[in-house]
């Protein structure tokens, strides 16, 4: 059962963590935010945006913030499965006889920086899958369990596509949130070359420890969700669907695919997180519509008549939100 006092240790814990993660990122308030959303709510996320906005500084920071050990996989054509699980290598033993040992590979780390997760291969993207979703990894038939807590921020460059394999549905799938990371303002721009000019290097301090990350994660899932709510939520989910029963003229006009029921879990864990992050008891409504964007964006394909007039997945998402205000919320 969790208590005022829970809420509020839970509350002041993540201003900590705010805070510090502020000492080494200028900016990027709600990249930060929906980075340790989904940290904490066990999911992992997908960073778009351009070369040089802070996006490895972010991992490494997190790192800091969160005493914990963090990889860096830098992604590219060549790199096979076996550079990112680890592989088994023959070592002789203290008689001289040969045998074959595990060397674990970067994956085995509590958060992963995949950097540029869409230069390397099909192939070497699925090494990632079965990570992402189970917490294990299997090399040679032995399956082999993560460290907990275990947490993969990718990246990608939406703008430079020339030899990148755009990733799969089933692997977009698996990141909670999929966040893009804006070119920074002028006050922002001159903050962070001021700051990079005294020292390149992070200074945040540790805020939490991997266990208090795993006790946060385990009061968020305890927090309830009126039926409503959890009613409201699912509506959204369902009506990006274009053939679904809840599709309203947005989801019908420029949607090809809608989201997965993963969207659904996604929406509620992520909403439990900001609702304890905001000091309350319960998931409300503005919960919901606000992580919408960050969990439906990657899920949705739009189809060729959006693309053609340029309507993106964010514009989709919102003419939906609004659609399903006015028709559901209120009844």
């Amino acid at each position: 059962m969790v208590t005022e006092k829970d809420i509020e240790q839970f509350s002041e814990q993540c201003k900590n963590i705010f805070t510090q993660i502020g000492r080494d990122v200028i900016g990027q308030k709600d990249v930060v935010e929906g980075t340790v959303i989904a940290m904490i709510a066990g999911g992992n996320v997908l960073l778009e945006g351009v070369p040089g906005v802070g996006k490895t500084r972010l991992v490494r920071s997190l790192g800091r913030v969160f005493n914990l050990p963090f990889s860096r996989i830098q992604f590219t054509p060549d790199l096979m499965p076996a550079d990112v699980t680890g592989t088994n290598i023959i070592v002789k033993d203290e008689n001289g006889n040969s045998k074959f040992e595990f060397q674990p590979g970067p994956i085995f780390s509590n958060i992963i920086l995949a950097d540029e997760i869409n230069r390397a291969t099909p192939k070497t993207q699925s090494a990632l899958l079965e990570a992402m979703q189970e917490h294990t990894v299997t090399v040679m038939g032995v399956s082999r369990k993560l460290h907990e807590p275990f947490f993969v921020l990718a990246t990608q460059n939406p703008i430079e596509q020339d030899g990148t394999y755009p990733l799969p549905e089933a692997q977009m799938d698996r990141f909670m949130f999929k966040l893009i990371v804006p070119n920074p303002g002028l006050d922002e721009l001159m903050a962070i070359v001021s700051m990079t000019q005294k020292t390149m290097a992070e200074v945040a301090d540790s805020a939490c420890t991997g266990e208090q990350l795993l006790k946060m994660r385990e009061t968020a899932n305890q927090i309830p969700v009126a039926e409503e709510v959890m009613r409201y939520a699912m509506i959204i989910t369902s009506a990006t669907h274009p053939d679904g029963e809840y599709a309203g003229e947005a989801a019908k006009k420029y949607i090809r695919v809608g989201a997965s029921p993963r969207a659904g879990q996604a929406l509620i864990s992520a909403a439990k997180v900001k609702a304890l992050m905001k000091g309350r008891f319960n998931v409300a409504y503005s919960d919901v519509e606000e992580l919408a964007y960050p969990v439906l964006r990657h899920r949705v394909k739009m189809n060729f008549e959006a693309i053609a007039k340029g309507v993106s997945a964010d514009n989709a998402i919102a003419l939906i939100l609004e659609e399903v205000r006015k028709k559901y919320k209120n009844k």
